[in-house]
């Protein structure tokens, strides 16, 4: 049987329990392998088994693992998405348990932002108002300060994202190397469905017929993989094709280097798409490899994707 979580709520509950962790004294960003190790999962709850996959990779090289649950306003554009964003506390207590978290924090906005109303926030820079950061003004700023904000407070060796939420990730390991905020920052593979959709929190919102289109995003995603071998052209075409004829309009579809700067033939890379279904924004993408010596326009088309969606927000 599987112990119990310590679940709390409120800030003070959450340091008293953190002291009693192993490892608490010491301030962070341990060598890998040493005793004493924490490692956290932040996630706005609704977990689902993506969340648990980065849950397991944290319990197999930590000592102790803390969880989060915090549906973070900064990061919400729209007051709407914010207010339908699901909760099901109970359900990620459920999950959490099983998948062996010692200590689950779910505060309200009080316990992050005890000065009430945010004035001072991170400001995600060129890349976070690109791809994701152009459809979404201000989300990565929100994003990485509420991170930072938990970095500090849980002060982890080690901190566990989806590779899912690429961009996400990226922009996350920028802020810790820049910031010097210690710790390690882990990417952990993308979870999918056995049709291939990848895990999210939002999914629950799709119709069975959004549903059903939007394998066209991973089924472009592997087309755009499988012809790379022919050159970043090639890879951008051969997705694109797949999205025309699913009659999806991507709010983007990009090939970027692997640090989200441009590709480069020969090295790894990233294919991004982004598309609405009804009401629910869904983001994929995968890792690709280039082929190398093969001239590459992909920052042309990507650009013009991303010239096309701004000028379709204006």
């Amino acid at each position: 049987m599987n112990e119990p979580v310590n679940v709390v709520h409120s800030r003070s509950e959450f340091l008293a329990a953190r002291a009693k962790l192993p490892g608490a004294q010491r301030s962070g960003a341990q060598q890998f392998g040493e005793s004493g190790t924490l490692g956290v999962v932040l996630t706005m709850g609704a977990l689902h088994d993506g969340h648990a996959a980065l849950m397991d990779a944290a319990r197999a090289e930590c000592d102790s693992l803390v969880a989060t649950v915090f549906v973070n306003p900064l990061q919400f554009g729209d007051p709407a998405d914010l207010s339908r964003y699901p909760r099901t506390l109970e359900a990620d207590v459920a999950i959490a348990r099983d998948h062996g978290v010692d200590l689950l924090w779910a505060p309200g906005v009080s316990d992050v932002y005890t000065a009430g109303e945010v004035e001072v926030t991170l400001n995600s820079g060129r890349l976070g108002q690109e791809l994701e950061g152009s459809a979404r003004p201000g989300h990565f700023d929100g994003m990485l300060t509420v991170v930072a904000k938990f970095l500090n407070i849980i002060r982890p060796d080690r901190a566990y994202f989806g590779e899912k939420d690429y961009q996400q990730l990226t922009l996350i390991k920028r802020m810790v190397a820049d910031l010097d905020l210690g710790p390690q920052i882990v990417g952990v593979p993308t979870v999918r469905e056995s049709d291939g959709l990848a895990l999210s929190s939002r999914n629950v919102f799709l119709s069975a017929e959004e549903r059903a289109r939007s394998l066209a995003l991973s089924g472009a995603l592997t087309a755009g993989r499988d012809a790379a071998g022919a050159g970043a052209d090639a890879a951008l075409v051969a997705a694109q094709r797949v999205l025309d004829e699913a009659g999806i309009t991507a709010d983007y579809l990009a090939l970027r280097g692997n640090d989200l700067g441009s590709p480069r033939p020969g090295e790894a890379a990233r294919l991004l798409v982004a598309a609405k279904f009804g009401a629910t924004r869904l983001i994929d993408n995968i890792g690709i490899d280039v082929l190398a010596g093969r001239p590459t326009a992909a920052d042309g088309a990507s650009a013009a994707n991303e010239q096309a969606l701004r000028s379709d927000q204006a």
